[in-house]
């Protein structure tokens, strides 16, 4: 029997609806493999979403222009503990020979430094580093003094420039701003 013998010979084909051709099939396989690559594409998008919230620096409210001193000049003495302005996140010590402002986070690695009253020194809870009223670390595995921030005397209002952060590599006469 030939080819055109057997085409002949064959029963025709039932007819297809012209919807239903143009509809491609989707096999279980196909099916479950897109639901995989779906799935693991959601979790690699909420892997992203949340790696970039967590190393994108956040905006602290109140941080980052000028904060005024809640006491006047003439209120602060030298023997009187450093003043914590929560605004502005920095201690305001008054020495003899002016004021320095510092911030408060500790240079080693980052905790917030409280004053101790009893020993006239600043100690981080973290890892020890104990700091003078100047900031001059004294102790503990801190490489440097506490950051110094800019200071304005207006008058008798002290004024506080958080924006303008100094690391320095000791404390020197000259970070205090005269009075």
């Amino acid at each position: 029997m030939s080819v055109k013998e057997r085409k002949e010979a064959a029963p025709p084909a039932p007819a297809v609806p012209a919807r239903e051709a143009a509809r491609p099939e989707v096999t279980r396989r196909q099916f479950l493999r897109s639901g995989m690559y779906g799935t693991i594409g959601l979790f690699a998008a909420q892997a992203l979403v949340g790696a970039g919230v967590m190393l994108w620096p956040a905006k602290v409210s109140g941080f980052g222009g000028r904060v005024l001193v809640p006491k006047k000049l003439s209120e602060l003495s030298p023997d009187d503990p450093p003043l914590k302005v929560r605004e502005g996140k920095f201690y305001l010590s008054r020495l003899p020979e002016g004021v320095i402002a510092l911030y408060w986070k500790c240079p080693h690695l980052g905790c917030t430094v409280p004053w101790n009253e009893s020993e006239n020194l600043f100690h981080c809870p973290c890892h020890g580093s104990i700091y003078e009223k100047t900031g001059q670390n004294v102790g503990g595995p801190a490489p440097r003094p506490m950051d110094i921030m800019a200071i304005e005397i207006d008058g008798d209002n002290i004024w506080v420039d958080t924006g303008k952060i100094t690391q320095r590599p000791r404390h020197l006469p000259e970070h205090v701003t005269k009075v």
